[in-house]
């Protein structure tokens, strides 16, 4: 029998940008087909809908690999999700990003019975090959947001479906840059470095610091150099934050404003260096793990860059700074180099020009809601 009322979908993710991404999603669903309902776990944006939210996704954020509470926290909900699917309140499931979580979820749903839909693949193809035999076995049907992934996972036998990249039509700017450095007083002719140290609260308590002293050396070398850094919403407010605010201005909104005006920012390694890339902004990548976990993180990641805009372009536009012995030292001098370089970031500027025609065309969320409703309504209920 195909759907004749409302359609009941569960929706999780576990993440920022996934919750950004899963916002997204069921706003051009609704906006294409009202009927549709949702259920799921969601950040602030997803609960900005007034869907009913079973578990905020900011407490299952994760950085490596869990702690016993966080173990134990994890299963508390993958056993409530699995009492809920028991109950048969929804008809499918979406699942967004958040393969630790995610995939376990897959495989628990399929074997209740319910077509899995997952949105945002896995980087498989980069780390953990062996994700692919689960999304095969467990996954009706995979959307991913990058043109090579298409090709990757539909080698494996997976159903995939490639529309464009809904990140084309999440960054907008609303300030002109004349208002920019109106409104948070800076002098647009001196240099402006920002500083993007991540969405989890385990990878910013690493990043903060580190980038607060690069922050620090860079005034040092040029008291006329201007900082700004950005939280990312749904972060907690600690007392790393209330030091931040201490030595540098501190927003919470208009991310794409800062990229677009700064002279060079620095970015922890996600997809703010896709977005980054978009806005052409020049920018150096890192990251930072503990020494045990870089070491794993080396054996398993078989890509030669953890930046997307890199990946994507295959080659190094945004230079990376990972594992070197001085970060710091390393990090604040290629500041200072493309600070001083006009030509260095023009360069990079164009460089970065090609990736929007490389990602596809704008519109790609509406593609993807209106290719799923079709996909959904198609569906026997069981």
């Amino acid at each position: 029998m195909i759907y004749q009322t409302s359609p009941r979908v569960l929706i999780i993710t576990g993440e920022i940008s996934g919750d950004i991404y899963g916002y997204l999603l069921i706003k051009r669903i609704k906006d294409l087909n009202s009927a549709f309902q949702f259920v799921g776990i969601g950040g602030p944006k997803m609960r900005s809908l007034g869907i009913e939210i079973l578990f905020p996704a900011e407490s299952l954020a994760l950085v490596g690999l869990p702690s016993f509470s966080e173990l134990k926290k994890y299963w508390f909900v993958y056993k409530k999700i699995e009492e809920f699917l028991r109950k048969r309140r929804v008809d499918v499931i979406i699942l967004v990003d958040f393969p630790g979580f995610n995939l376990k979820i897959a495989k628990l749903a399929k074997k209740l019975g319910y077509p899995v839909i997952y949105y945002i693949a896995p980087q498989a193809w980069a780390w953990n090959k062996k994700r692919v035999h689960i999304l095969r076995k467990y996954v009706d049907r995979l959307y991913v947001l990058l043109p090579f992934e298409k090709e990757f996972f539909s080698s494996y036998g997976i159903s995939t479906v490639y529309l464009g990249h809904p990140i084309l039509d999440l960054i907008k700017t609303n300030l002109s840059e004349r208002f920019f450095y109106e409104i948070y007083q800076f002098n647009k002719s001196k240099p402006l470095v920002s500083f993007f140290p991540g969405s989890r609260e385990r990878e910013i308590s690493r990043h903060i610091p580190m980038f607060l002293k690069i922050f620090e050396n860079l005034k040092k070398i040029n008291p006329h150099i201007q900082g700004i850094m950005v939280k990312a919403p749904g972060l907690k407010d600690s007392f790393l934050w209330d030091k931040a605010r201490s030595q540098i201005k501190v927003i919470e909104n208009t991310q794409y404003e800062v990229l677009k005006y700064s002279t060079v920012a620095l970015l922890a390694s996600g997809t703010i260096t896709l977005e980054a890339a978009l806005l052409e902004t020049p920018a150096i990548v890192t990251y930072s793990l503990p020494s045990w976990m870089y070491f794993i993180a080396k054996k398993l990641i078989k890509v030669p860059y953890i930046s997307l805009a890199n990946l994507i372009l295959q080659k190094e536009i945004y230079p990376e700074v990972i594992k070197e012995k001085d970060k710091i030292g390393v990090i604040t001098h290629k500041i200072k180099e493309l600070i001083e370089n006009e030509k260095a970031r023009t360069e990079i500027k164009k460089e970065l020009s090609t990736i929007k025609k490389l990602i596809g065309s704008p519109g790609a969320s509406w593609r993807i809601a209106e290719d799923m409703i079709k996909y959904i309504l198609s569906l026997k209920r069981g």
